[in-house]
């Protein structure tokens, strides 16, 4: 069988691959055919990421019982480590927040923030660290310009030979470009040109641009451009994508995604203009938040520390312990994932969204930090715990706020969709070559249809 395309997710315990045609009805509107679906263990450790993708193919054959050939093949991958990141700007608040938000919507993980004036220390930090890229910002245009330029000859002089991505003062560009002659740098807009504006749209463009280049160069991965002749993104700048293009369709939503090694949250949302006008700084449209140490697998132990009597019912802490499987598929198996899935989602959403709090002393009034949820009217889950277990719409609906009070949960009225072929990873990718079938992959899956296309609610 020959395909259009063929899309792999290369997870940090799954590889899961998916074939499909993309094909137009009477009406020349495009659809996609029921996509078939093979999966293998990630051999990224094995050194050869490949191996895993060979599987995942072959396991398709198997259920379709003859060869599986393809015109082009497209990979996310968070695998390797995924895209590590370290981020040094001038201000917690201001610049630093937003290279983050910059770095995190593009898929990336931030393992190091520095503000102000880098010191040797850090320079060693980083070295540790060996992240695949890092990114400097600093002062808004035409403002400070001393402490990124200061960190730029630090960390050029320590010759890390990794990409460079600077985001601040345009007015340091030339200053930059001399100090990184001989490197790989990408210069881009300012992340925060002005007060209270953030711009991270054409960074996270960026991010995944160099990510592309350079993720053959990580381990086990040197070989994956001998079956990939497509893009490859970072796995959750590609569900960041597919957020955004349903939110074109279906309006503000938050999408969780409950993974073997980490759990991220992603919303597409501005928020109530009440709350916009109580916030001490701002946010970004598309956020993305990643939760490193909560996965029901490689990072099972943690989200098991977290859990507690309320959590476990009748069951204990050992029983989920000698039950937690990558792929869980007996009973006993499916229960202890279940768990860990539901106490995953609930701290995830309280640590993406924000915070209301009254004000004391002087003028009254409330004011308000980060992400504001309450104007969502879509609540999507998507990765394997979310899609493949039961109860998925049972946990998306869980963070709902039932009560009328002061939150910036979603309400009541929110919805809950399931990712339920596993494609918003892929859809992602897609679009960047083809927008069009991104969308019918995105439809079809999370069972979008013609009524619920107003992005006015």
């Amino acid at each position: 069988m020959k395909v259009d395309y063929l899309v792999a997710e290369i997870g940090s315990t799954t590889t899961l691959v998916t074939a499909f045609n993309v094909k137009h009805d009477s009406f020349g509107k495009v659809f996609v055919d029921t996509p078939f679906q093979g999966k293998s263990c990630t051999t990224v450790l094995d050194g050869d990421v490949t191996i895993g993708l060979e599987n995942a193919v072959r396991d398709i054959e198997n259920q379709i019982n003859e060869p599986v050939t393809w015109e082009k093949m497209l990979a996310t991958s968070s695998a390797a480590g995924g895209l590590k990141i370290t981020v040094h700007g001038l201000m917690e608040q201001m610049t630093v927040k937003a290279a983050k938000e910059a770095a995190l919507g593009a898929g990336g993980i931030i393992k190091m923030v520095t503000s102000g004036k880098m010191r040797k220390v850090d320079l060693k930090r980083i070295r540790e660290i060996n992240p695949n890229m890092i990114m400097i910002a600093g002062g808004t245009d035409y403002g400070e310009r001393e402490t990124a330029i200061y960190n730029a000859e630090l960390i050029s002089s320590a010759r890390f030979g990794k990409p460079i991505v600077y985001c601040g003062n345009i007015e340091n560009r030339e200053e930059i470009k001399e100090i990184f002659q001989d490197q790989e740098l990408y210069i881009i807009d300012n992340v925060y040109p002005r007060v209270d504006e953030l711009n991270v749209e054409p960074a996270r463009k960026i991010i995944q641009e160099a990510f592309e280049k350079n993720i053959i160069k990580a381990s086990g991965m040197n070989k994956i451009k001998s079956m990939v002749n497509g893009s490859i993104m970072p796995t959750p700048g590609a569900v960041m994508e597919s957020a955004k293009i349903l939110y074109d369709i279906i309006g503000d939503l938050v999408v969780l995604d409950v993974g073997g090694a980490t759990t991220d949250v992603h919303s597409v949302t501005d928020g109530s203009k009440i709350v916009l006008d109580m916030l001490v700084s701002p946010e970004p449209k598309a956020k993305r938040t990643v939760e490193g140490d909560l996965g029901i697998f490689v990072n099972s132990k943690n989200v098991i520390d977290l859990l507690d009597v309320r959590d476990l019912g009748e069951l204990n802490k050992d029983y989920i312990t000698e039950h937690i499987k990558p792929i869980p598929e007996k009973v006993e198996d499916i229960k202890a994932s279940l768990i860990l899935t539901k106490k995953a989602v609930e701290v995830a959403i309280g640590r993406h969204v924000g915070t209301i709090k009254r004000k004391f002393g002087g003028e009254s009034g409330f004011i308000a930090y980060g992400k504001d949820l309450s104007q969502v009217k879509y609540i999507i889950g998507t990765g394997g715990a979310l899609t493949r277990l039961p109860e998925g719409e049972k946990n998306l609906l869980s963070i709902r706020v039932l009560k009328d009070e002061v939150t910036m949960l979603p309400k009541k009225g929110a919805k809950a969709l399931i990712d339920k072929d596993y494609i918003m990873a892929s859809a992602g990718v897609l679009s960047r070559i083809n927008r069009e079938a991104a969308e019918a992959l995105l439809k079809q899956s999370l069972n979008v249809n013609e009524t619920m296309e107003i992005k006015s609610f």
